[in-house]
């Protein structure tokens, strides 16, 4: 054994070699031997481990408080914590995101940099537990099974609020857009078939519409994630925890964390209820599945450019083949659809995990933060990206866009109220057959003069509600 290079830990199982220079102990090195599955470690999520340590600061000032914990070891864990907050000692959280065990291995990882980190702070060597232990100090009045599920909640009510600021962001690029396009008028399909007349301006607001419907969608579930079991202990009884210590917590965790969380009214009901998570995981679910139809209506509406509708350009980004010169593809909108595909599949998985939770613990809560931390990171930085990188630098076709509407059957549908229905169906008919013009067949019978005919016929009468007129012209 080279004494230099490790230091020697023990545990349950025995005696093991940890490095000399690792923060982390034995238990984490045990859980990077039994869970070598993803190869991401949850250092990858910064936001959870900056939770852990507001939470394993919190509980060392609330035993502080309760008379538990003496001050010097309180001051020390709240200055290494401090540290992890700031962003130091991140690649010491080695174990990787997808593990058994509840997320024990998780916890353990910071107990144990915390309580070395501290141990240094103190003057003692790493491993030196005697002074500042990490399960005896650092996890003081503490489970796993109440600090992982609020963890988790923290680092996801964060990323929620980034989420939703990404959507916002995305919003007023479709704004912007809505309202460049005002004008433009075109031709509104159902089923891929012309229908009414409308503007690019108004199907571009619609997108925006979507983003902001959902951005209160996503506020509403970050409401139920505020609600946390800190506290439980193992099960929700608060064993091994002081009577005034839920409480206590709770609000030392909302000062330090800046987050309103507030304590489950049944902590028994909380630790094994993901519920919360469900929701957060749907609504994330729906906000991808709109999205990802944005783009199949932007790949569509510019496919082409001369064989397709190529009613809108999207920016060039990148060669688009290596084999057909000159060929562009619409690769933005091609990698939103993606990330929405692999949402949906995350909150498959987010129900399956949430639903095998057995009596008063959820087991599987590790693979539902991957889950959820994958998908508000890639909606995110999909969502800027796509403001970025597309939206912004759409142009209109808008020759093409007037010319379709002026040649388009549909436009016989705005006559209705003037001709009929049996009337406007004849000329539809007649114009599908003959390849002409409505209106040049509405004068031709008759049914219209050209001036009334005209009149009906503007952008601004076409798109919107008007009065109906009383007889027939």
């Amino acid at each position: 054994m080279n004494t230099t290079n490790t230091r020697i830990e023990h545990d349950l199982l025995g005696d093991r070699e940890v490095p000399a220079s690792a923060y982390y102990g034995v238990h984490t090195l045990r859980a990077c031997e039994n869970f070598p599955i993803s190869g991401i470690t949850i250092a990858v999520y910064p936001d959870l481990i900056r939770a852990l340590a507001q939470i394993k600061k919190a509980a060392a000032e609330a035993n502080r408080r309760l008379g538990l914990l003496d001050g010097g070891r309180c001051e020390v864990i709240a200055a290494a914590c401090d540290e992890i907050v700031a962003g130091q000692w991140h690649e010491q959280f080695v174990v990787d995101v997808i593990q058994g065990g509840a997320g024990t291995s998780t916890n353990m990882n910071a107990n144990e940099v915390i309580a070395n980190r501290a141990l240094e702070l103190l003057g003692h060597q790493r491993g030196e537990y005697a002074y500042l232990h990490p399960n005896e100090h650092v996890n003081m009045g503490q489970s796993t099974n109440d600090v992982y599920p609020t963890a988790l909640k923290l680092a996801t009510h964060v990323g929620i609020l980034r989420l939703v600021d990404a959507m916002a962001y995305l919003r007023a690029a479709f704004e912007r857009k809505a309202e460049e396009f005002a004008d433009v008028l075109k031709m509104g399909r159902t089923q891929l078939q012309d229908a009414v007349p409308m503007t690019l301006g108004q199907e571009f607001s619609t997108y925006a519409v979507m983003l902001g419907e959902d951005e209160e969608r996503l506020r509403d579930a970050a409401s139920l994630i505020r609600e946390i079991n800190l506290g439980a202990t193992a099960i929700g009884t608060g064993i091994n925890a002081h009577p005034d210590y839920a409480p206590l917590v709770c609000d030392l965790l909302a000062e330090i964390s800046g987050i309103e969380v507030v304590t489950a009214p049944n902590l028994i009901e909380a630790t094994q209820d993901c519920g919360a998570f469900v929701q957060l995981s749907g609504v994330l679910k729906r906000v991808a599945v709109k999205l990802s139809k944005v783009c199949n209506d932007l790949r569509l509406l510019s496919s082409g450019p001369r064989a397709g509708l190529g009613e809108i350009n999207l920016p060039a980004r990148q060669a688009g083949s290596s084999i057909m010169p000159g060929k562009v593809n619409p690769v933005i909108p091609e990698v939103i659809n993606q990330i929405a595909f692999e949402i949906i599949g995350n909150d498959l998985t987010v129900s399956f995990a949430a639903e095998a939770g057995q009596l008063q613990l959820n087991a599987f809560e590790p693979i539902i933060a991957h889950s959820l931390f994958k998908s508000v990171l890639h909606l995110s930085n999909g969502c800027r990206v796509l403001a970025d990188y597309c939206v912004d630098g759409i142009t209109a076709n808008r020759e093409m866009l007037r010319a379709s509407v002026e040649n388009s059957i549909g436009i016989v549908t705005a006559l209705n109220p003037f001709i009929g229905y049996a009337h406007a169906t004849e000329v539809a008919a007649e114009a599908f057959r003959s390849g002409r013009g409505v209106a040049e067949i509405v004068i031709e019978r008759g049914l219209m003069s050209a001036e009334a005919l005209a009149a009906v016929l503007r952008p601004e009468v076409l798109t919107r509600p008007q009065p109906i007129p009383a007889a027939r012209v």
